[in-house]
Protein backbone atom coordinates (compact mmCIF):
# COMPACT_ATOMS: atom_id res chain seq x y z
CA UNK A 1 0.00 0.00 0.00
CA UNK A 2 1.49 3.30 -1.04
CA UNK A 3 1.89 5.79 1.83
CA UNK A 4 1.78 9.53 1.36
CA UNK A 5 3.85 11.57 3.84
CA UNK A 6 2.57 14.95 4.88
CA UNK A 7 4.90 17.80 5.94
CA UNK A 8 4.59 17.10 9.67
CA UNK A 9 5.48 13.45 9.17
CA UNK A 10 8.55 14.37 7.11
CA UNK A 11 9.75 16.75 9.84
CA UNK A 12 9.31 14.10 12.53
CA UNK A 13 11.16 11.57 10.40
CA UNK A 14 14.05 13.98 9.78
CA UNK A 15 14.24 14.79 13.49
CA UNK A 16 14.42 11.10 14.32
CA UNK A 17 17.29 10.63 11.87
CA UNK A 18 19.20 13.59 13.33
CA UNK A 19 18.67 12.37 16.87
CA UNK A 20 19.80 8.90 15.91
CA UNK A 21 22.96 10.33 14.32
CA UNK A 22 23.76 12.48 17.36
CA UNK A 23 23.22 9.50 19.63
CA UNK A 24 25.62 7.43 17.54
CA UNK A 25 28.28 10.17 17.72
CA UNK A 26 27.91 10.47 21.46
CA UNK A 27 28.16 6.71 21.82
CA UNK A 28 31.36 6.76 19.71
CA UNK A 29 32.93 9.44 21.84
CA UNK A 30 32.16 7.56 24.99
CA UNK A 31 33.40 4.19 23.77
CA UNK A 32 36.76 3.15 25.19
CA UNK A 33 36.96 6.24 27.41
CA UNK A 34 40.14 6.78 29.50
CA UNK A 35 39.97 7.72 33.17
CA UNK A 36 40.47 11.30 32.10
CA UNK A 37 37.37 11.06 29.95
CA UNK A 38 35.10 9.83 32.75
CA UNK A 39 34.08 13.37 33.51
CA UNK A 40 33.05 13.85 29.89
CA UNK A 41 30.93 10.66 30.04
CA UNK A 42 29.35 11.85 33.25
CA UNK A 43 28.42 15.16 31.64
CA UNK A 44 27.21 13.59 28.38
CA UNK A 45 25.30 10.73 30.01
CA UNK A 46 22.09 12.74 30.70
CA UNK A 47 22.17 14.12 27.15
CA UNK A 48 22.71 10.65 25.72
CA UNK A 49 19.76 9.31 27.70
CA UNK A 50 17.68 12.24 26.59
CA UNK A 51 18.68 11.67 22.97
CA UNK A 52 17.74 7.98 23.25
CA UNK A 53 14.35 8.78 24.78
CA UNK A 54 13.62 11.38 22.14
CA UNK A 55 14.69 8.97 19.41
CA UNK A 56 12.39 6.24 20.74
CA UNK A 57 9.57 8.77 21.02
CA UNK A 58 10.14 9.93 17.45
CA UNK A 59 10.24 6.35 16.22
CA UNK A 60 6.96 5.55 18.01
CA UNK A 61 5.35 8.68 16.59
CA UNK A 62 6.68 7.83 13.14
CA UNK A 63 5.26 4.28 13.38
CA UNK A 64 1.97 5.69 14.64
CA UNK A 65 1.69 8.07 11.67
CA UNK A 66 2.20 5.29 9.15
CA UNK A 67 -0.12 2.94 11.04
CA UNK A 68 -2.78 5.66 11.15
CA UNK A 69 -2.46 6.32 7.42
CA UNK A 70 -2.66 2.60 6.73
CA UNK A 71 -5.78 2.21 8.87
CA UNK A 72 -7.32 5.29 7.27
CA UNK A 73 -6.74 3.89 3.77
CA UNK A 74 -8.16 0.51 4.83
CA UNK A 75 -11.18 2.25 6.33
CA UNK A 76 -11.82 4.09 3.06
CA UNK A 77 -11.63 0.80 1.15
CA UNK A 78 -14.05 -0.87 3.56
CA UNK A 79 -16.51 2.04 3.29
CA UNK A 80 -16.33 1.91 -0.51
CA UNK A 81 -16.93 -1.83 -0.46
CA UNK A 82 -19.84 -1.41 1.96
CA UNK A 83 -21.35 1.23 -0.32
CA UNK A 84 -20.99 -1.13 -3.29
CA UNK A 85 -22.65 -3.95 -1.35
CA UNK A 86 -25.54 -1.69 -0.31
CA UNK A 87 -26.04 -0.69 -3.94
CA UNK A 88 -26.02 -4.35 -4.97
CA UNK A 89 -28.69 -5.11 -2.34
CA UNK A 90 -30.83 -2.21 -3.54
CA UNK A 91 -30.49 -3.38 -7.14
CA UNK A 92 -31.37 -6.94 -6.16
CA UNK A 93 -34.44 -5.72 -4.24
CA UNK A 94 -35.51 -3.60 -7.22
CA UNK A 95 -35.14 -6.55 -9.59
CA UNK A 96 -37.08 -8.78 -7.19
CA UNK A 97 -39.95 -6.30 -7.03
CA UNK A 98 -39.98 -6.01 -10.82
CA UNK A 99 -40.03 -9.79 -11.21
CA UNK A 100 -42.93 -10.01 -8.76
CA UNK A 101 -44.85 -7.36 -10.72
CA UNK A 102 -44.24 -9.08 -14.05
CA UNK A 103 -45.29 -12.41 -12.59
CA UNK A 104 -48.52 -10.84 -11.35
CA UNK A 105 -49.06 -9.19 -14.73
CA UNK A 106 -48.86 -12.59 -16.40
CA UNK A 107 -51.79 -13.72 -14.27
CA UNK A 108 -53.74 -10.62 -15.33
CA UNK A 109 -52.87 -11.37 -18.97
CA UNK A 110 -54.34 -14.85 -18.59
CA UNK A 111 -57.68 -13.24 -17.72
CA UNK A 112 -57.39 -10.57 -20.44
CA UNK A 113 -55.62 -12.13 -23.39
CA UNK A 114 -56.62 -9.17 -25.59
CA UNK A 115 -54.57 -6.71 -23.51
CA UNK A 116 -51.22 -5.49 -24.84
CA UNK A 117 -48.87 -3.68 -22.47
CA UNK A 118 -45.88 -1.40 -22.27
CA UNK A 119 -44.23 -0.94 -18.89
CA UNK A 120 -42.47 2.16 -17.58
CA UNK A 121 -40.94 3.56 -14.41
CA UNK A 122 -42.05 6.80 -12.78
CA UNK A 123 -39.33 9.45 -12.99
CA UNK A 124 -41.05 12.39 -11.25
CA UNK A 125 -44.27 13.42 -9.51
CA UNK A 126 -46.17 16.68 -10.00
CA UNK A 127 -48.97 16.86 -7.46
CA UNK A 128 -50.83 19.71 -5.76
CA UNK A 129 -54.17 20.18 -4.02
CA UNK A 130 -56.38 19.46 -7.01
CA UNK A 131 -53.81 17.89 -9.31
CA UNK A 132 -52.16 14.50 -9.27
CA UNK A 133 -49.84 13.41 -12.07
CA UNK A 134 -46.42 11.95 -12.75
CA UNK A 135 -43.98 11.57 -15.61
CA UNK A 136 -42.67 8.30 -17.04
CA UNK A 137 -39.54 7.79 -19.11
CA UNK A 138 -41.26 6.50 -22.24
CA UNK A 139 -43.25 8.22 -24.98
CA UNK A 140 -44.14 7.96 -28.64
CA UNK A 141 -40.85 6.14 -29.30
CA UNK A 142 -42.30 3.23 -27.28
CA UNK A 143 -45.62 3.24 -29.12
CA UNK A 144 -47.50 5.25 -26.49
CA UNK A 145 -50.10 7.92 -27.19
CA UNK A 146 -52.46 10.20 -25.26
CA UNK A 147 -55.56 8.57 -23.83
CA UNK A 148 -53.91 5.23 -23.04
CA UNK A 149 -54.72 3.85 -19.59
CA UNK A 150 -52.12 3.17 -16.90
CA UNK A 151 -52.68 0.33 -14.43
CA UNK A 152 -50.81 -1.66 -11.79
CA UNK A 153 -49.88 -5.30 -12.23
CA UNK A 154 -53.10 -6.17 -10.37
CA UNK A 155 -55.35 -4.44 -12.90
CA UNK A 156 -55.91 -1.41 -10.64
CA UNK A 157 -56.52 1.87 -12.45
CA UNK A 158 -53.76 4.45 -11.99
CA UNK A 159 -54.77 7.05 -14.60
CA UNK A 160 -54.23 7.81 -18.26
CA UNK A 161 -51.75 9.59 -20.53
CA UNK A 162 -52.74 13.24 -20.96
CA UNK A 163 -49.58 14.64 -22.61
CA UNK A 164 -46.64 13.02 -24.34
CA UNK A 165 -43.29 13.56 -26.02
CA UNK A 166 -40.77 11.38 -27.81
CA UNK A 167 -39.30 9.83 -24.66
CA UNK A 168 -41.68 10.95 -21.90
CA UNK A 169 -45.35 10.98 -21.04
CA UNK A 170 -47.47 12.54 -18.29
CA UNK A 171 -49.97 10.32 -16.50
CA UNK A 172 -52.87 12.14 -14.84
CA UNK A 173 -54.02 9.90 -11.99
CA UNK A 174 -57.54 9.04 -10.87
CA UNK A 175 -56.92 11.25 -7.81
CA UNK A 176 -56.87 14.34 -10.04
CA UNK A 177 -60.05 16.41 -9.75
CA UNK A 178 -60.15 16.96 -13.53
CA UNK A 179 -60.10 13.28 -14.51
CA UNK A 180 -63.52 11.64 -14.76
CA UNK A 181 -64.17 7.91 -15.01
CA UNK A 182 -67.41 6.01 -15.43
CA UNK A 183 -67.50 3.43 -12.66
CA UNK A 184 -69.86 0.66 -11.60
CA UNK A 185 -70.39 -1.00 -8.23
CA UNK A 186 -69.49 -4.60 -9.02
CA UNK A 187 -71.97 -6.23 -6.62
CA UNK A 188 -75.05 -4.23 -7.63
CA UNK A 189 -74.36 -2.77 -11.09
CA UNK A 190 -75.11 0.83 -10.07
CA UNK A 191 -73.07 3.30 -12.12
CA UNK A 192 -71.73 6.76 -11.41
CA UNK A 193 -69.08 9.27 -12.43
CA UNK A 194 -65.83 9.29 -10.45
CA UNK A 195 -63.16 11.94 -9.89
CA UNK A 196 -60.65 13.06 -7.27
CA UNK A 197 -62.38 14.04 -4.02
CA UNK A 198 -59.97 16.66 -2.68
CA UNK A 199 -62.48 19.51 -3.15
CA UNK A 200 -64.92 17.74 -0.82
CA UNK A 201 -62.35 17.35 1.96
CA UNK A 202 -61.39 13.78 1.09
CA UNK A 203 -57.77 14.07 0.01
CA UNK A 204 -56.36 10.89 -1.51
CA UNK A 205 -59.86 9.51 -2.15
CA UNK A 206 -62.32 9.36 -5.06
CA UNK A 207 -65.90 10.55 -5.17
CA UNK A 208 -68.56 8.64 -7.10
CA UNK A 209 -71.46 10.93 -8.04
CA UNK A 210 -74.93 10.49 -9.61
CA UNK A 211 -75.79 7.20 -7.95
CA UNK A 212 -79.57 6.59 -7.94
CA UNK A 213 -81.56 7.34 -4.80
CA UNK A 214 -82.62 3.70 -4.46
CA UNK A 215 -79.05 2.39 -4.67
CA UNK A 216 -78.03 0.16 -1.77
CA UNK A 217 -74.39 1.02 -1.15
CA UNK A 218 -72.23 -1.04 1.20
CA UNK A 219 -68.80 -0.26 2.56
CA UNK A 220 -65.99 -2.25 0.92
CA UNK A 221 -68.04 -2.85 -2.24
CA UNK A 222 -65.66 -2.98 -5.19
CA UNK A 223 -65.93 -0.31 -7.88
CA UNK A 224 -64.67 -1.10 -11.39
CA UNK A 225 -64.62 0.62 -14.77
CA UNK A 226 -67.89 0.31 -16.64
CA UNK A 227 -66.10 0.11 -20.00
CA UNK A 228 -65.64 2.71 -22.74
CA UNK A 229 -63.43 3.57 -25.68
CA UNK A 230 -60.90 4.85 -23.14
CA UNK A 231 -61.10 2.45 -20.19
CA UNK A 232 -61.45 -1.31 -20.66
CA UNK A 233 -64.28 -2.87 -18.70
CA UNK A 234 -63.65 -4.39 -15.27
CA UNK A 235 -60.48 -2.58 -14.19
CA UNK A 236 -60.45 -2.09 -10.42
CA UNK A 237 -60.87 1.55 -9.36
CA UNK A 238 -61.32 1.18 -5.62
CA UNK A 239 -63.54 0.25 -2.67
CA UNK A 240 -66.45 2.16 -1.16
CA UNK A 241 -65.63 3.74 2.17
CA UNK A 242 -68.74 5.84 2.82
CA UNK A 243 -71.96 7.03 1.12
CA UNK A 244 -74.62 9.71 1.57
CA UNK A 245 -77.18 11.87 -0.25
CA UNK A 246 -75.77 14.74 -2.30
CA UNK A 247 -76.78 18.38 -1.78
CA UNK A 248 -79.56 18.23 -4.38
CA UNK A 249 -81.29 15.43 -2.56
CA UNK A 250 -82.06 13.63 -5.82
CA UNK A 251 -79.08 11.26 -5.94
CA UNK A 252 -76.42 9.67 -3.80
CA UNK A 253 -72.65 9.77 -3.78
CA UNK A 254 -69.96 7.49 -2.41
CA UNK A 255 -66.42 8.08 -1.17
CA UNK A 256 -64.06 5.50 -2.63
CA UNK A 257 -60.64 4.40 -1.42
CA UNK A 258 -58.43 3.92 -4.52
CA UNK A 259 -57.23 0.39 -5.10
CA UNK A 260 -53.78 1.44 -6.36
CA UNK A 261 -51.17 2.16 -3.69
CA UNK A 262 -50.02 5.58 -4.88
CA UNK A 263 -47.62 6.07 -1.96
CA UNK A 264 -45.46 3.15 -3.08
CA UNK A 265 -45.98 3.30 -6.84
CA UNK A 266 -42.74 3.02 -8.85
CA UNK A 267 -43.62 1.10 -12.02
CA UNK A 268 -46.81 1.16 -14.09
CA UNK A 269 -48.17 -0.69 -17.10
CA UNK A 270 -49.77 1.05 -20.07
CA UNK A 271 -52.55 -0.77 -21.95
CA UNK A 272 -51.57 -0.04 -25.53
CA UNK A 273 -54.34 -2.06 -27.14
CA UNK A 274 -57.42 -4.10 -26.18
CA UNK A 275 -60.71 -5.30 -27.65
CA UNK A 276 -63.62 -2.96 -27.01
CA UNK A 277 -66.31 -5.41 -28.00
Amino acid sequence: MKKHLNTKTKIVFALAVVLAAVTAIVAGLCAGATPGQSAVQTILSPFRSGFSSMTRLAERYYDYIFKYESLEAENRQLNERLSDMEEEVRSADSLQRENDRLRQLLELSDDHEDYHYAFAYIVSWDSSNYKSSFTIGKGTNAGLSTGMVAITEYGQVVGRITSIGTNWATITTVLDSSLQISGVIASSGYTGIMHGAYATGNEGKLRMDYLPMEAVIRNNDQVVTSGSTVYPKGLIIGYIEDADFDKTGVSKYAIVEPAADFDNLEQIFIITDYQTG
